[in-house]
Protein backbone atom coordinates (compact mmCIF):
# COMPACT_ATOMS: atom_id res chain seq x y z
CA UNK A 1 0.00 0.00 0.00
CA UNK A 2 1.65 3.48 -1.09
CA UNK A 3 -0.96 5.38 0.78
CA UNK A 4 1.18 6.50 4.25
CA UNK A 5 -1.75 5.81 6.96
CA UNK A 6 -0.17 3.16 9.59
CA UNK A 7 -1.97 0.05 10.83
CA UNK A 8 -2.41 1.62 14.41
CA UNK A 9 -3.67 4.80 13.16
CA UNK A 10 -6.07 2.95 10.37
CA UNK A 11 -7.59 1.28 13.27
CA UNK A 12 -8.46 4.28 15.55
CA UNK A 13 -9.55 6.30 12.13
CA UNK A 14 -11.22 3.95 10.48
CA UNK A 15 -13.31 1.92 13.00
CA UNK A 16 -13.20 4.19 15.72
CA UNK A 17 -14.62 2.76 18.86
CA UNK A 18 -15.66 -0.80 19.21
CA UNK A 19 -18.07 0.16 21.89
CA UNK A 20 -20.16 1.47 18.37
CA UNK A 21 -20.70 -1.79 17.21
CA UNK A 22 -23.78 -0.76 15.05
CA UNK A 23 -22.23 2.03 13.28
CA UNK A 24 -19.69 -0.79 12.11
CA UNK A 25 -20.11 -0.82 8.22
CA UNK A 26 -18.09 -4.60 8.13
CA UNK A 27 -20.05 -6.31 11.21
CA UNK A 28 -19.15 -9.70 10.21
CA UNK A 29 -15.14 -9.14 9.73
CA UNK A 30 -13.19 -9.37 12.82
CA UNK A 31 -11.64 -6.44 14.14
CA UNK A 32 -7.62 -6.85 12.73
CA UNK A 33 -5.35 -5.86 9.94
CA UNK A 34 -7.64 -6.48 7.18
CA UNK A 35 -10.58 -4.84 8.39
CA UNK A 36 -8.85 -2.02 9.74
CA UNK A 37 -7.08 -1.67 5.89
CA UNK A 38 -10.29 -1.68 4.39
CA UNK A 39 -11.85 0.95 6.30
CA UNK A 40 -8.35 2.94 6.15
CA UNK A 41 -8.30 3.42 2.62
CA UNK A 42 -12.24 4.02 2.24
CA UNK A 43 -11.59 6.70 4.77
CA UNK A 44 -8.77 7.67 3.30
CA UNK A 45 -9.76 8.74 -0.19
CA UNK A 46 -13.23 10.25 0.92
CA UNK A 47 -11.52 12.70 3.02
CA UNK A 48 -11.08 15.43 0.97
CA UNK A 49 -7.77 17.48 1.74
CA UNK A 50 -5.61 14.82 1.68
CA UNK A 51 -2.89 13.40 -0.96
CA UNK A 52 -4.78 10.23 -1.06
CA UNK A 53 -8.22 11.95 -1.78
CA UNK A 54 -9.78 10.77 -4.93
CA UNK A 55 -12.45 12.28 -6.60
CA UNK A 56 -16.49 10.52 -7.39
CA UNK A 57 -15.22 9.33 -10.74
CA UNK A 58 -12.10 8.05 -9.51
CA UNK A 59 -13.91 5.47 -7.06
CA UNK A 60 -13.73 2.31 -9.00
CA UNK A 61 -13.62 -1.01 -7.30
CA UNK A 62 -13.84 -4.55 -9.31
CA UNK A 63 -14.52 -7.81 -7.81
CA UNK A 64 -13.84 -11.28 -9.37
CA UNK A 65 -16.85 -13.24 -8.84
CA UNK A 66 -16.17 -16.94 -8.32
CA UNK A 67 -14.57 -17.27 -4.94
CA UNK A 68 -14.79 -13.56 -4.20
CA UNK A 69 -18.60 -13.00 -3.68
CA UNK A 70 -19.59 -16.52 -3.58
CA UNK A 71 -18.45 -19.71 -3.45
CA UNK A 72 -16.78 -21.99 -6.24
CA UNK A 73 -16.29 -25.94 -4.48
CA UNK A 74 -16.79 -27.97 -5.67
CA UNK A 75 -16.88 -26.33 -9.04
CA UNK A 76 -17.72 -23.36 -10.62
CA UNK A 77 -21.80 -22.86 -10.10
CA UNK A 78 -21.73 -21.90 -13.77
CA UNK A 79 -20.21 -25.10 -15.07
CA UNK A 80 -22.99 -26.74 -13.06
CA UNK A 81 -26.08 -25.19 -14.65
CA UNK A 82 -24.30 -26.42 -17.93
CA UNK A 83 -24.03 -29.92 -16.42
CA UNK A 84 -28.24 -29.47 -15.46
CA UNK A 85 -29.09 -27.80 -19.46
CA UNK A 86 -27.24 -30.83 -21.07
CA UNK A 87 -29.20 -33.41 -18.96
CA UNK A 88 -32.62 -31.07 -20.01
CA UNK A 89 -31.71 -31.19 -23.54
CA UNK A 90 -30.36 -34.33 -24.10
CA UNK A 91 -33.86 -36.21 -25.07
CA UNK A 92 -33.15 -33.63 -28.59
CA UNK A 93 -29.46 -35.45 -28.66
CA UNK A 94 -29.90 -39.11 -28.93
CA UNK A 95 -26.30 -38.87 -29.73
CA UNK A 96 -25.32 -37.67 -26.51
CA UNK A 97 -25.65 -41.26 -24.96
CA UNK A 98 -22.52 -42.65 -26.94
CA UNK A 99 -20.64 -38.77 -27.24
CA UNK A 100 -18.39 -37.94 -24.39
CA UNK A 101 -17.92 -35.38 -22.40
CA UNK A 102 -21.73 -35.32 -22.47
CA UNK A 103 -22.19 -39.77 -22.29
CA UNK A 104 -20.84 -39.08 -18.70
CA UNK A 105 -22.94 -36.53 -17.82
CA UNK A 106 -26.08 -38.24 -18.41
CA UNK A 107 -24.21 -41.03 -16.26
CA UNK A 108 -23.88 -38.76 -13.41
CA UNK A 109 -20.04 -39.18 -13.83
CA UNK A 110 -19.17 -35.47 -13.71
CA UNK A 111 -15.34 -36.34 -12.79
CA UNK A 112 -15.01 -38.20 -16.44
CA UNK A 113 -16.87 -35.88 -18.08
CA UNK A 114 -14.18 -33.35 -16.72
CA UNK A 115 -11.31 -35.70 -17.82
CA UNK A 116 -10.80 -34.26 -20.75
CA UNK A 117 -9.96 -30.99 -19.34
CA UNK A 118 -10.78 -26.98 -21.01
CA UNK A 119 -11.62 -28.56 -24.13
CA UNK A 120 -14.97 -31.22 -22.77
CA UNK A 121 -15.58 -27.97 -20.51
CA UNK A 122 -16.13 -25.93 -23.53
CA UNK A 123 -18.17 -28.68 -25.38
CA UNK A 124 -20.36 -28.23 -22.55
CA UNK A 125 -20.60 -24.92 -22.20
CA UNK A 126 -21.37 -24.61 -26.18
CA UNK A 127 -24.01 -27.72 -26.26
CA UNK A 128 -25.85 -25.60 -22.88
CA UNK A 129 -25.41 -22.18 -23.92
CA UNK A 130 -25.71 -21.88 -27.55
CA UNK A 131 -28.44 -21.94 -30.18
CA UNK A 132 -31.17 -19.84 -28.14
CA UNK A 133 -31.48 -15.70 -28.12
CA UNK A 134 -30.07 -14.06 -25.44
CA UNK A 135 -33.59 -13.21 -23.43
CA UNK A 136 -34.43 -17.25 -24.10
CA UNK A 137 -30.87 -17.93 -21.80
CA UNK A 138 -31.96 -15.01 -19.62
CA UNK A 139 -35.40 -17.21 -18.65
CA UNK A 140 -33.48 -20.40 -18.42
CA UNK A 141 -30.64 -19.17 -15.73
CA UNK A 142 -33.58 -16.98 -13.99
CA UNK A 143 -35.77 -20.27 -13.57
CA UNK A 144 -32.57 -22.29 -12.92
CA UNK A 145 -31.07 -20.03 -9.79
CA UNK A 146 -34.23 -19.50 -8.11
CA UNK A 147 -34.43 -23.25 -7.45
CA UNK A 148 -31.03 -24.88 -7.56
CA UNK A 149 -29.22 -26.21 -4.65
CA UNK A 150 -25.09 -26.39 -3.90
CA UNK A 151 -24.59 -30.36 -3.78
CA UNK A 152 -23.05 -30.27 -0.39
CA UNK A 153 -24.74 -27.62 1.49
CA UNK A 154 -28.22 -27.87 0.04
CA UNK A 155 -28.42 -23.93 -0.08
CA UNK A 156 -29.19 -22.24 -2.92
CA UNK A 157 -26.90 -20.91 -5.06
CA UNK A 158 -27.40 -17.19 -4.13
CA UNK A 159 -27.29 -17.91 -0.49
CA UNK A 160 -23.53 -19.19 -1.02
CA UNK A 161 -22.45 -15.70 -1.15
CA UNK A 162 -20.12 -14.21 1.32
CA UNK A 163 -21.70 -11.51 3.90
CA UNK A 164 -18.64 -9.69 4.60
CA UNK A 165 -18.30 -9.33 0.93
CA UNK A 166 -21.96 -7.90 0.56
CA UNK A 167 -21.53 -5.58 3.77
CA UNK A 168 -18.33 -4.26 1.95
CA UNK A 169 -20.12 -3.79 -1.27
CA UNK A 170 -22.47 -1.23 0.24
CA UNK A 171 -20.03 -0.09 2.38
CA UNK A 172 -17.73 0.93 -0.68
CA UNK A 173 -21.24 2.41 -2.63
CA UNK A 174 -22.37 4.35 0.49
CA UNK A 175 -18.65 6.47 -0.35
CA UNK A 176 -19.48 6.94 -3.94
CA UNK A 177 -17.99 3.93 -5.49
CA UNK A 178 -18.74 2.17 -8.29
CA UNK A 179 -18.79 -1.16 -8.15
CA UNK A 180 -18.06 -4.02 -10.94
CA UNK A 181 -17.75 -7.42 -11.53
CA UNK A 182 -14.97 -8.59 -13.57
CA UNK A 183 -15.07 -12.58 -13.66
CA UNK A 184 -14.06 -15.55 -15.85
CA UNK A 185 -17.40 -16.28 -15.56
CA UNK A 186 -20.05 -16.07 -18.29
CA UNK A 187 -21.20 -12.49 -18.29
CA UNK A 188 -25.09 -13.55 -19.47
CA UNK A 189 -24.87 -15.65 -16.82
CA UNK A 190 -24.01 -13.65 -14.38
CA UNK A 191 -25.99 -10.77 -15.21
CA UNK A 192 -29.34 -12.70 -14.38
CA UNK A 193 -28.81 -12.41 -10.75
CA UNK A 194 -26.12 -9.48 -9.86
CA UNK A 195 -28.63 -7.10 -9.55
CA UNK A 196 -30.73 -8.87 -6.66
CA UNK A 197 -27.60 -10.64 -5.27
CA UNK A 198 -24.79 -8.14 -5.20
CA UNK A 199 -26.67 -4.51 -6.36
CA UNK A 200 -24.42 -4.50 -9.55
CA UNK A 201 -26.56 -3.70 -12.16
CA UNK A 202 -25.66 -5.55 -15.74
CA UNK A 203 -24.19 -2.72 -17.27
CA UNK A 204 -21.44 -3.10 -14.24
CA UNK A 205 -21.05 -6.88 -14.87
CA UNK A 206 -18.17 -7.97 -16.82
CA UNK A 207 -17.52 -11.31 -17.98
CA UNK A 208 -16.33 -14.26 -20.53
CA UNK A 209 -18.58 -14.34 -23.56
CA UNK A 210 -19.64 -16.80 -26.54
CA UNK A 211 -20.32 -14.46 -30.32
CA UNK A 212 -24.07 -13.27 -30.23
CA UNK A 213 -25.53 -13.20 -33.44
CA UNK A 214 -28.48 -10.58 -34.87
CA UNK A 215 -31.54 -12.85 -36.76
CA UNK A 216 -34.84 -12.28 -37.16
CA UNK A 217 -37.09 -14.86 -35.26
CA UNK A 218 -40.36 -15.20 -35.55
CA UNK A 219 -40.34 -11.91 -37.72
CA UNK A 220 -38.91 -10.23 -35.01
CA UNK A 221 -35.27 -9.12 -34.06
CA UNK A 222 -33.07 -11.28 -32.06
CA UNK A 223 -30.14 -11.91 -30.72
CA UNK A 224 -28.95 -15.65 -30.67
CA UNK A 225 -26.08 -17.11 -28.78
CA UNK A 226 -23.61 -18.79 -30.40
CA UNK A 227 -21.37 -21.56 -30.25
CA UNK A 228 -18.29 -19.91 -30.73
CA UNK A 229 -16.18 -17.98 -28.10
CA UNK A 230 -15.53 -14.48 -28.33
CA UNK A 231 -13.90 -13.22 -25.34
CA UNK A 232 -11.94 -14.61 -21.83
CA UNK A 233 -12.24 -12.45 -19.03
CA UNK A 234 -9.67 -13.94 -17.16
CA UNK A 235 -6.32 -13.44 -16.27
CA UNK A 236 -4.26 -11.08 -18.97
CA UNK A 237 -7.99 -10.58 -20.19
CA UNK A 238 -9.22 -9.16 -16.99
CA UNK A 239 -7.35 -5.63 -17.38
CA UNK A 240 -8.01 -5.47 -21.12
CA UNK A 241 -11.86 -6.36 -20.25
CA UNK A 242 -11.72 -3.66 -17.42
CA UNK A 243 -10.53 -1.02 -20.15
CA UNK A 244 -12.58 -2.04 -22.58
CA UNK A 245 -15.94 -1.44 -21.06
CA UNK A 246 -14.67 0.89 -17.79
CA UNK A 247 -12.22 3.11 -19.57
CA UNK A 248 -10.25 4.11 -16.14
CA UNK A 249 -7.87 2.14 -13.91
CA UNK A 250 -9.52 0.72 -11.00
CA UNK A 251 -8.28 1.97 -7.32
CA UNK A 252 -9.70 -0.66 -5.34
CA UNK A 253 -9.56 -4.42 -6.42
CA UNK A 254 -10.64 -7.93 -5.04
CA UNK A 255 -9.89 -11.31 -5.97
CA UNK A 256 -9.13 -15.06 -4.75
CA UNK A 257 -7.26 -16.73 -7.18
CA UNK A 258 -4.24 -16.55 -9.98
CA UNK A 259 -6.71 -15.88 -12.26
CA UNK A 260 -7.06 -12.41 -10.78
CA UNK A 261 -3.32 -11.52 -10.53
CA UNK A 262 -3.24 -9.58 -13.81
CA UNK A 263 -6.40 -7.24 -12.71
CA UNK A 264 -4.72 -6.49 -9.33
CA UNK A 265 -1.63 -5.44 -10.91
CA UNK A 266 -3.09 -3.57 -12.70
CA UNK A 267 -4.83 -1.56 -9.96
CA UNK A 268 -2.17 -1.12 -7.72
CA UNK A 269 0.20 0.12 -10.71
CA UNK A 270 1.89 3.62 -9.19
CA UNK A 271 0.54 6.29 -9.22
CA UNK A 272 -2.07 5.69 -5.83
CA UNK A 273 -3.86 5.57 -4.01
CA UNK A 274 -5.07 2.15 -4.23
CA UNK A 275 -5.93 -0.97 -2.59
CA UNK A 276 -5.87 -4.64 -3.49
CA UNK A 277 -6.85 -7.56 -1.64
CA UNK A 278 -7.23 -11.52 -1.65
CA UNK A 279 -9.76 -13.48 -0.45
CA UNK A 280 -7.49 -16.72 1.31
CA UNK A 281 -9.81 -19.53 1.82
CA UNK A 282 -8.60 -21.32 4.88
CA UNK A 283 -11.75 -22.11 6.16
CA UNK A 284 -12.26 -25.57 6.14
CA UNK A 285 -14.82 -25.83 9.13
CA UNK A 286 -16.84 -23.07 7.99
CA UNK A 287 -16.55 -23.59 3.91
CA UNK A 288 -13.12 -24.84 2.28
CA UNK A 289 -9.52 -24.26 3.29
CA UNK A 290 -7.85 -24.72 -0.44
CA UNK A 291 -4.75 -22.32 -2.32
CA UNK A 292 -1.98 -23.40 -3.95
CA UNK A 293 -2.54 -26.77 -5.05
CA UNK A 294 -6.47 -26.57 -5.43
CA UNK A 295 -7.99 -27.41 -8.98
CA UNK A 296 -10.32 -24.71 -8.48
CA UNK A 297 -9.51 -21.08 -7.70
CA UNK A 298 -6.13 -21.81 -7.58
CA UNK A 299 -4.02 -19.58 -5.43
CA UNK A 300 -0.14 -19.80 -6.00
CA UNK A 301 1.30 -16.84 -7.52
CA UNK A 302 -1.11 -14.40 -5.89
CA UNK A 303 -0.18 -15.57 -2.52
CA UNK A 304 3.06 -14.37 -3.41
CA UNK A 305 2.64 -11.73 -5.18
CA UNK A 306 0.87 -9.91 -2.13
CA UNK A 307 3.28 -10.53 0.29
CA UNK A 308 6.02 -8.85 -2.30
CA UNK A 309 3.61 -6.18 -2.82
CA UNK A 310 1.73 -5.41 0.64
CA UNK A 311 -1.58 -6.24 -0.41
CA UNK A 312 -3.85 -7.31 1.78
CA UNK A 313 -4.99 -10.99 2.33
CA UNK A 314 -8.47 -12.14 4.15
CA UNK A 315 -7.72 -15.14 6.24
CA UNK A 316 -11.43 -16.44 5.99
CA UNK A 317 -11.39 -18.50 9.21
CA UNK A 318 -9.67 -15.56 11.90
CA UNK A 319 -11.14 -12.35 9.73
CA UNK A 320 -14.67 -13.19 9.39
CA UNK A 321 -17.22 -14.00 11.80
CA UNK A 322 -19.69 -15.16 9.50
CA UNK A 323 -19.07 -16.66 5.66
CA UNK A 324 -22.62 -16.90 4.45
CA UNK A 325 -25.81 -15.05 5.59
CA UNK A 326 -27.37 -16.28 8.41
Amino acid sequence: MKWPISIAFAAALAMGSTALAKDDPLPSWNDGPAKAAVLAFVQAVTTEGTSNFAPVEKRIAVFDNDGTLWAEKPVYVQLLFAVDRVKALAPKHPEWKTNEPFASILKGDLKGALAGGKHAVAEIVAASHAGITTEEFTAVVRDWIATARHPETGRLYTEMVYQPMLELLDHLRANDFETFIVSGGGVDFMRVFAESVYGIPPHQVMGSSMKVKFETVDGLPALVKQPELNFVDDGPGKPVGIQMQIGRKPIAAFGNSDGDLEMLQYTCLPPGPDFCLYVHHTDAEREWAYDRDSAVGKLDKGLDAAAANGWTVVDMAKDWSVVFPE
